[in-house]
């Protein structure tokens, strides 16, 4: 069948996680990847194995619609096996440590003497210039540097660590717009290009809300955070505050087990119909509440009566409950709900 990238070939040199999430997606558009592996083979193959003499579910789920080639670049000859696949695709991509592709006698302009018409795409911790640029990293660095550990958790706990891979699986999606970009300016000028994405670059531009919340610090107060903005320099970690032009927060649920939690988004259209359902006429003229900058600054009582109706509904019965009158909701769901839903 074809599709949008059929007759794009992809030599993928990328290891772990960000480079291989890329080459996987433009595989699943019709790309033909080779995946192109020292003799050891990617490390993860054997990283967090959990079924005896079988590549890890972590390698597959990242590398399942490729084709593989095991070539020792360190030898002669593989590397007239590197120099031959140059010549037949359109994109070679790296995200080898700072230095290492040019020290195996490959920099981009002999890369480009090879095969003009190629792309070259390079992942990096920290971009190929600048003060980090001999630095290495890993998801978790990323996030570090990048802006999101500092913005996640509640500001009376440590900074942490989101669930979602947006250094590595983030900086995979960065790649391959600039992979698609370069191959769509390819058809006008017949050259290819040399493409970078950093790590962090990309967990800030994940971040980018944060630093809209940065500036307005300098002008005052956050009030749609619930918790005390003034003074502040850095944009604080808001816990589950949506810092958003609506209110928003995470609510506790029967039967109280981890995950037992609706995600409520108050909405201005919605509160009123919200409010009568909770706490009848009596909420619905509650003069703390009446407009959205009241309920910004009440927010924390407008939460406790929320959580305390929540308090007597499961999650999924509360859901039902609130979409009946359009409020913006979805439960928290963990990995077993999800991989049975």
């Amino acid at each position: 069948m074809d599709k949008a990238l059929s007759g794009v070939r992809i030599l993928d040199m990328t290891h772990v996680q960000a480079g291989p999430t890329a080459s996987q997606l433009m595989a699943w558009l019709g790309a033909d990847v080779i995946k192109f592996e020292p003799p050891t083979g990617d490390v993860t193959r054997g990283q967090l194995r959990d079924v005896l003499n079988a590549d890890s579910l972590y390698f597959t789920m990242l590398n399942c619609n490729k084709r593989s080639i095991t070539v020792n670049m360190k030898n002669p000859v593989g590397k007239e096996v590197f120099i031959a696949l140059l010549k037949e695709c359109d994109v070679v991509m790296e995200n080898f440590g700072p230095g290492v592709l040019d020290r195996l006698g490959f920099s981009w302009k002999k890369i480009h003497e090879i095969n003009p018409a190629i792309v070259l795409a390079s992942i990096k911790g920290f971009g190929s210039s600048g003060p980090y640029a001999d630095f290495k990293a890993y998801e978790n660095v990323a996030q570090a540097m990048g802006g999101a550990m500092a913005t996640t958790g509640f500001m009376d706990g440590p900074p942490l660590v989101t669930g979602a891979q947006i250094g590595d699986s983030g900086t995979g999606l960065h790649f391959v717009i600039g992979i698609l970009a370069a191959l769509h300016q390819r058809q006008r000028t017949g050259k290819g290009q040399f493409v970078e994405v950093a790590m962090m670059d990309s967990v800030m531009n994940l971040c980018r809300v944060k630093f809209r919340d940065h500036q307005r610090l300098s002008r005052g107060s956050l009030a749609e955070y619930s918790m005390p903005t003034d003074g502040l320099k850095d944009t604080p970690r808001s816990g589950n505050d949506s810092g958003g032009g609506q209110l928003g927060n995470a609510i506790k649920c029967k039967p109280g087990g981890p995950n037992d939690y609706l995600y409520v988004v108050v909405q201005e259209a919605v509160w009123d119909a919200l409010a009568r359902r909770v706490g009848g006429e009596a909420l619905a003229a509650d003069p703390r509440f009446t407009t959205i900058q009241l309920r910004r600054k009440n927010q924390q009582e407008m939460w406790r009566l929320l959580t305390e109706f929540a308090s007597n509904h499961a999650k999924w019965d509360l859901m039902k409950i609130l979409n009946e009158i359009d409020v913006p909701c979805g439960p928290i769901l963990g990995t077993e709900d999800l991989m049975n839903d």
